[in-house]
């Protein structure tokens, strides 16, 4: 998916790229990589002709009336199709400066390079302290062929410091607008790079089979696909931030500092890796987008440097707030909704969760009665208000896997005795899925059910299930045909954890040397009938249901606990480098949460999901493993001399979240699934 969301944002990314694709950009490049002074002038007379230098001037000046936004989901369209000559330039002046002269060319001297130097008719520079907008005679260009081919650069000298007109505008924010329309493009060549890629591995065959399959091809093209969604939603939000509250766009600019230009590197030296030898060649253009990636990390300042800013803004109390604009379709809800979360908010603390029940705000994407069938957009107006009066709602932790299954493919009396007590918390369940033999295999599964008279006897073994010591219910996969096909022949049963004979709930101590999870032995144990849901047989769909009508959530602006926990920490001192790490700590939270908000947008706009949500998953769980182990590192030897509450607390919290790998699918699975399933590589 591309920065864009919105049906329009789409639709010009799409029309850009087939357009800059006719114009053979990358053809442009090589036939002049010899001349230092190229101006690739026909390719600027295409953008001109087409407007895209002047999409984010207002009409007044001449320009498009566009935002920030469109400029970025232009330029990261161009991008894609390495369109040479000046355009990041010009685009970053035209931004900060709000008009250009006519047929104008204006170089940037940020830095110690002039972007696109040859073509330059004029040079934004600092001088003497304030920034002007000088003509090309009163400057000096020496260009230069550098390591990008598709653009040129040159060096500065200024022949008089008083020609042209002074710029209003600072240092500060040419760096953040420089960096917001950078890091689109960096976008642009992470998704050719990953698509160049992808394409490859679907092809080219080696020892039999198309390279694509090989767990190793496929692992790094679902990397790839992670570290391309997180340019991309930080660059998208870098632009959307500009020309907002100043604080918050100092704080999107130095997350896409921190991810979008190192990210863009890794992608391009990947797709390299993945083309092989081919991708080596001078011949490929992969190194055309290497050179590209390298080059724009240069012009825009060390991520190191950001992280460090990013520190200083976390300690301070910053949080990046993304609002979501409902454009006017919250109104026909919003006042019965703020009625019922302020009725529900007066009651006394015990009384709330029957008021959560009977209005449906629990769950309210899950069908009536038990929910509301709610849209997007009252979904969201529920999470606002119930932020807004400081209300939680209650975790009804397996029911939340347990229900959905249940409303779906239930019977009638199944969901009259099981649906209102879960949501109440009457209900506890716990899940007996997973086995020794079969964890992210779960067809693998050796669980039996024999038919008995009534209903079924169920024998076997299960592991890793949190709260079976106390729960009243189970959802458990058994297999009912062992002749059937491994991902057939298996069924969705309820047991009852209370009563019935035949179970051994067995603790399980955990490497932080507590026992959250248990072991369950099941021998004969009797289900009847009535507890089967669904089809005999058919409990493979069902243990992937998830409701047509999915969750849509508000993004949080808190960072992960151990994110906050390494902030609280840096706030009390530390190495420079300490602070460093606990930017970049800071920057990936953020990414995820990013994610999150860029999925529900897609919603809001009627869009089918986009690899957010897969993504989100491995980079939160990235972001949760990191940050715990890092605020242990960050304690330095009192992990060996003290062992006060607070340092314990810490440990485990590093312990703990080595589970998160693993657990729901290991990280190794989630990627063959994205790689199969978003990615469409072969098995």
């Amino acid at each position: 998916m591309s920065i864009g969301i919105s049906d329009e944002h789409v639709e010009l990314a799409s029309s850009l790229r087939k357009w800059a694709a006719d114009l053979r950009g990358r053809e442009l490049a090589r036939a002049a990589e010899e001349e230092a002074g190229a101006t690739f002038a026909d390719a600027w007379q295409a953008l001109t002709e087409m407007g895209v230098p002047a999409i984010g001037l207002s009409e007044s000046a001449g320009g498009g009336g566009g935002t920030t936004l469109d400029v970025a989901v232009a330029l990261e369209a161009c991008a894609h199709e390495l369109l040479p000559g000046p355009l990041l330039g010009p685009a970053v002046a035209a931004s900060v400066l709000g008009a250009v002269p006519d047929g104008a060319v204006v170089g940037l001297a940020l830095g110690d390079a002039v972007w696109d130097a040859p073509s330059a008719t004029h040079v934004l520079a600092e001088v003497e302290g304030a920034w002007r907008l000088l003509p090309r005679e009163a400057v000096d260009l020496t260009p230069v062929r550098g390591l990008d081919l598709a653009r040129r650069f040159g060096r500065l000298r200024v022949l008089d410091p008083t020609a042209g007109e002074p710029a209003d505008v600072t240092t500060e924010r040419v760096r953040r607008t420089a960096v917001s329309l950078a890091a689109a493009e960096a976008a642009g060549v992470a998704r050719w790079c990953l698509a160049t890629a992808v394409e490859y591995a679907k092809v080219r065959e080696q020892f039999g089979q198309k390279i694509g399959s090989f767990q190793a091809v496929k692992h790094l093209c679902a990397e790839m696909l992670e570290t391309a969604e997180a340019v991309t939603a930080v660059a998208w939000d870098a632009a959307a931030a500009a020309g907002g509250d100043e604080v918050q766009w100092a704080f999107a600019t130095d997350v896409a500092a921190a991810v979008a230009f190192d990210g863009a590197v890794d992608v391009a030296k990947s797709c390299i890796q993945v083309l092989g030898g081919i991708g080596f060649t001078y011949e490929h253009d992969a190194h055309l987008y290497l050179r590209r990636a390298l080059t724009l990390r240069a012009l825009v300042g060390d991520a190191d440097e950001a992280a460090e800013r990013l520190t200083a803004a976390a300690v301070a109390g910053v949080r990046r707030r993304v609002e979501i604009d409902l454009e006017g379709r919250d109104a026909q809800v919003r006042d019965e909704v703020r009625a019922n979360v302020e009725r529900i908010a007066a009651l006394p603390e015990a009384g709330r969760r029957a008021a959560f029940v009977e209005t449906g705000y629990l769950a309210p994407h899950w069908p009536a009665p038990y929910g509301l069938g709610a849209d997007a957009v009252t979904q969201l107006v529920i999470d606002q208000e119930l932020a807004r009066a400081g209300l939680d709602r209650p975790d009804i932790v397996i029911a939340g896997w347990a229900v959905p299954t249940i409303l779906e493919h239930g019977t009638d009396e199944q969901r009259e005795r099981f649906v209102r007590p879960s949501l109440l918390g009457e209900l506890v369940w716990c899940q007996l899925f997973s086995e020794p033999g079969a964890g992210s295999d779960l067809a693998a599964l050796r669980t039996k059910a024999e038919r008995v008279e009534g209903g079924w006897r169920l024998t076997g073994q299960k592991v890793w299930n949190s709260v079976a010591e106390r729960a009243d219910w189970g959802i458990c996969l058994a297999r009912t045909n062992p002749d059937a096909p491994k991902h057939r022949g298996i069924t969705y049963f309820l047991v009852d954890m209370r009563n019935s004979e035949g179970i051994d709930v067995r603790p399980l101590r955990e490497i932080t040397g507590k026992a959250l999870f248990n072991e369950v032995f099941l021998d004969g144990v009797f289900v009847p009938d009535e507890l089967v849901v669904g089809e005999v047989d058919d409990g493979w769909r069902l243990a992937r249901t998830t409701l047509a009508n999915e969750r849509v959530a508000m993004g949080s602006s808190r960072l992960g606990h151990s994110v906050e926990r390494a902030v609280e920490i840096a706030a009390a001192g530390g190495t420079a480098a300490h602070r460093v790490r606990v930017g970049h700590a800071v920057a990936l939270s953020t990414v995820c949460s990013l994610l999150g908000v860029r999925s529900t947008m897609r919603s809001l706009a009627g869009q089918g999901p986009g690899a957010e949500s897969s993504v989100a998953k491995l980079l939160g769980v990235r972001s949760r493993q990191d940050g715990a182990e890092l605020v242990v590192e960050l304690h330095g030897d009192r992990l060996l001399l003290e062992a006060d509450e607070e340092l314990r607390a810490d440990v485990w919290e590093l312990l703990n979240t080595r589970c998160l790998s693993i657990a729901g699918g290991t990280t190794q699975i989630l990627r063959n699934v994205a790689g199969e399933r978003i990615l469409g590589l072969p098995r």
